[in-house]
């Protein structure tokens, strides 16, 4: 009789565990989605604040491309001694301090984006520098024509990197 009630005692017991652990894998699947749910809904809410901020980076890196653009900088920039040496270290001057000015926007855009601004920054002051060691220009008249010539012949540093600008914005858009 003991050996009745134990099977009996299982009959029941068995079911109710094979229950129990149904019970129990679905709520665990449930909250799981809930979970991904919830972290899916917060992750959109963080885009949806923080892409605005993002595009006025890339922006201001546009600008930022667009002002150390040797043809524009020239004819922004003028000579106040037409001496060729103080107006390409006054040049190089104006694309540091541009830099500096933008210097925190590097925390919204990639690192690649990042590298290929720095580049065209670095590619900028070394045209800078190059076209005016060159011994037949003697004032700085001369050196922005020359610049200007140069850039004329191959494109800015500058125009490379803001193609790259506008190609990522377009790809997180």
């Amino acid at each position: 009789m003991e050996f009745n009630k134990i099977i009996e005692l299982l009959g029941y017991t068995i079911p109710s565990l094979i229950t129990g652990a149904v019970a129990y894998y679905f709520f665990l699947n449930h909250t799981n989605n809930e979970e991904r749910k919830i972290k899916l809904s917060i992750l959109k809410e963080n885009q949806k604040q923080s892409l605005p901020i993002r595009l006025q980076a890339y922006e201001r890196m546009a600008l930022f491309l667009e002002r150390i653009n040797p043809s524009k900088l020239v004819l922004r920039i003028t000579s106040v001694n037409n001496d060729k040496n103080a107006y390409a270290q006054s040049l190089i001057n104006t694309v540091e301090q541009e830099f500096e000015h933008n210097l925190a926007q590097q925390i919204y855009i990639s690192d690649e984006c990042w590298s290929v601004i720095m580049a065209a920054k670095n590619a900028t002051i070394y045209l800078i520098k190059k076209t005016a060691e060159e011994e037949n220009f003697t004032n700085a008249q001369e050196l922005r024509e020359a610049i200007i010539k140069r850039i004329l012949s191959d494109a800015a540093p500058s125009a490379t990197a803001l193609t790259y600008i506008k190609d990522e914005v377009r790809n997180f858009i």
